[in-house]
């Protein structure tokens, strides 16, 4: 599980195909020194297994359905990602609840400077099927990032950016039409499980969530 603050951006330094899978080698100089082979790492949201490590990089296998389903599919040698390790036991919980699992591929539309201010407006396009997950200042993981919804009209999603966001991520990088990861507030699809589902053979309940303050 992450939190979906950013701990480190990496570079895409080599993409091997072969056999149906792809192998992605991704430069890092300070999460490597926690990692061991086998190890679960966030890749600009996606949850990966460390297969291969070096005192400056950290390679992955992925599977054809990781490539096509996220935002991998733009990704050339040199390309910027996000990094972060799961959450300690004992961690502070600095973001929100991220699973590293990719609910689908949004579009990146601008980074524009907000006039008067040092801040950024992020603006990107999300799927139909996603916007019913996403609220005003509701949770939203962005290529592995960790924000917070500042506005949203129909699949147009805007967001609030300060300047350490874009000095630490890969957001500076992004160009427009760029798709971006995506995962939705994991407590919001198990709310419309429960309202929807049968929620009558469960001891969970949409009153004792909302009781217990989520």
């Amino acid at each position: 599980m992450f939190t979906g603050i950013i701990e480190e951006v990496g570079q895409v330094t080599r993409i091997a195909q072969g056999n149906g899978t792809r192998h992605l080698t991704v430069s890092s100089t300070e999460l490597v020194k926690e990692l061991k082979q086998g190890a679960s790492i966030a890749v600009s949201g996606v949850c990966l297994t460390a297969v291969d490590i070096t005192s400056q990089s950290v390679g992955f296998d992925l599977a054809e359905e990781t490539w096509n389903v996220t935002s991998f599919s733009r990704i050339k040698e040199g390309a910027l990602v996000n990094l972060e390790l799961p959450i300690r036991a004992d961690g502070r919980f600095g973001g929100h609840i991220v699973q590293g699992h990719v609910d689908g591929t949004g579009k990146f539309l601008s980074l524009d400077p907000i006039p008067g201010a040092d801040d950024y407006w992020l603006h990107i396009e999300i799927p139909p099927e996603l916007t019913r997950y996403v609220i005003f200042k509701g949770s939203l993981s962005i290529e592995g990032i960790s924000l917070t919804v500042a506005k949203i009209e129909g699949t147009a999603v805007t967001v609030a950016i300060i300047p350490h966001t874009v000095l630490m991520t890969n957001l500076k990088s992004l160009k427009r039409g760029d798709p971006v990861n995506l995962e939705v507030d994991m407590i919001a699809k198990y709310v419309e499980k429960m309202m929807h589902g049968d929620s009558a053979n469960s001891s969970i309940t949409l009153e004792r969530l909302v009781n217990q303050g989520f």
